[in-house]
């Protein structure tokens, strides 16, 4: 009998399918290939972060903007600097990064760093009228920067007449190629008075107002104009009006402030002196208060607040702000003159002679804490070197209040007549006596004390011993002879 063959149930012999092995084979070429162009960047991973959007050059200045106005010009010389990088060929932008840089200068601590900071700004401001010779308001930039690098704090007379002559053409052409450019009224305004040309520079600036009340530059030229011809409390009203603009510039309130001591020394009225001086306090601490909030260590207003202190004869509080100066830069040798004069106005003479010493000698180690009216160095209070304060007009008084001190103290230690005498003879041997007749009185004094023929310590200066190495609130150099006296930050 014939049976057919059993069909397999549970098990079923393998079979080919050329359509099944043909689709397997284009699924793995089309693997192959995707993880080609993924390597090579063609295809992007669908769980890969969307790409950031690029940022134009336009974005940036806006940040930057912003920053200045908020008083952080750090990161907004950082924010124009990206954009003049992606747009190198946009003058405004590089005009705009000079004139913040510029500005910014006004907040550093040292001559070292202002100085670097000014020469950046010029390059700045050189290069806008390179790519745009043509743009007025590249040159008013340009000519601003040569305005404030001409400060004879930082470079010799040669140089200062030198960037004067310069800023001057430079503002010339800037309006002879917009007569109407506000910027380059107010910035020539600002040369002219640097120049003591200050008809000419009221003229100009009151062109500035009328056309663009806006500008912070604008307010602070007419507040600067106008302090150089003794208008003190007009000049506070327009430095108020710039403040009003940016509020977080601190070198503005510095200046309002010292416009209200110097109407306070100015003043025969013992009430409204004290009142004035009050309000220029209120300036600096709020100055120190924005610093505080920007992080930015900057000794200058402790500095104006110590003055301030000293001219009311409030000499303990006036130390103790010297002394928080003092603790941003404790190498700085014209913070310990100025300690140490305050300590001398106290008649507090022995402690004087450490921070004095250290002024004019220099000191290090112990002596460098001691100075600073520390009981010594610790962990938070370091040991520094101090490079003493070469003789000049500047520092003549820090020199001429040391040896007076030493020669009345003589009879208390044999080595101090003899470092008396030894600075007397430097400072005769700098010829400084033809100009300061106060220079031989003193001299006179301290050479009878040592020589035991009677009292000395008269220190009668020509001008406040307060040196000339503390940071200016402005690099605009105050003209020399001016019609006023301009105030002192």
């Amino acid at each position: 009998m014939n049976l057919s063959p059993r069909r397999p149930i549970f098990n079923r012999k393998p079979e080919s399918n050329a359509y099944r092995l043909f689709f397997w084979g284009l699924m793995i070429l089309g693997g192959i290939w995707v993880i080609t162009q993924l390597q090579q960047g063609r295809l992007k991973s669908p769980f890969a972060p969307p790409p950031a959007p690029t940022r134009t050059s336009t974005s940036y200045s806006l940040e930057g903007t912003a920053h200045f106005t908020t008083g952080d010009l750090d990161k907004a010389i950082a924010a124009y600097q990206e954009a003049v990088k992606l747009d190198p060929n946009n003058g405004q932008l590089w005009a705009q990064l000079a004139r913040i840089q510029t500005y910014s200068s006004a907040l550093l601590t040292t001559d070292a760093d202002r100085s670097s900071r000014l020469g950046d700004a010029l390059h700045s401001a050189q290069q806008a009228t390179t790519v745009a010779p043509d743009d007025s308001t590249a040159h008013a930039v340009l000519s601003f920067a040569l305005d404030w690098n001409a400060n004879p704090g930082l470079v010799d007379e040669t140089q200062v007449q030198a960037y004067l002559t310069q800023a001057d053409l430079e503002a010339i052409r800037a309006l002879q190629l917009d007569a109407t450019n506000t910027l380059a009224l107010a910035y020539y305004a600002e040369i002219l008075v640097d120049e003591q040309k200050w008809t000419q520079a009221e003229q100009y600036i009151k062109q500035a107002v009328s056309r663009d009340p806006s500008l912070m530059d604008v307010h602070r030229v007419y507040a600067y104009v106008l302090e150089s011809l003794g208008q003190y409390n007009l000049a506070i009203q327009e430095y108020d009006k710039a403040i009003a603009i940016t509020p977080k510039l601190t070198f503005l309130y510095l200046r309002a402030g010292a416009n209200y001591r110097q109407l306070g020394f100015q003043s025969p009225n013992d009430v409204t002196q004290k009142q004035l001086f009050e309000s220029s306090l209120t300036y600096f601490a709020r100055a120190a208060s924005i610093n505080d909030e920007l992080r930015i260590q900057d000794p200058t207003p402790y500095l104006s607040i110590a003055r301030t202190y000293s001219q009311e004869g409030e000499y303990f509080i006036a130390a103790r702000n010297v002394q928080r100066a003092l603790e941003f830069q404790p190498d700085n040798a014209d913070f310990y003159g100025q300690l140490g004069v305050i300590y001398f106005k106290s008649r507090n003479y022995e402690g004087s002679i450490p921070a004095l010493q250290c002024a004019v000698g220099g000191c290090s180690g112990e002596d460098s804490c001691t100075a600073r009216g520390l009981d010594g160095c610790d962990a938070q209070h370091h040991a520094v070197q101090v490079t003493g304060l070469a003789l000049s007009l500047g520092s003549v008084d820090y020199y001429q209040v040391y040896f007076s001190v030493l020669a009345a103290l003589g009879p208390r230690d044999p080595s101090y007549c003899p470092r008396a005498l030894d600075i007397i003879g430097q400072v005769r041997a700098s010829g400084y006596e033809a100009q300061r007749p106060d220079i031989t009185t003193n001299i006179t004094a301290a050479q009878l004390e040592c020589s035991g023929g009677g009292p000395g310590l008269i220190v009668e200066t020509a001008t406040p011993a307060s040196g000339t190495v503390v940071p200016a609130v402005t690099s605009t150099p105050y003209p020399t002879e001016a019609p006023a006296e301009a105030p002192t930050p």
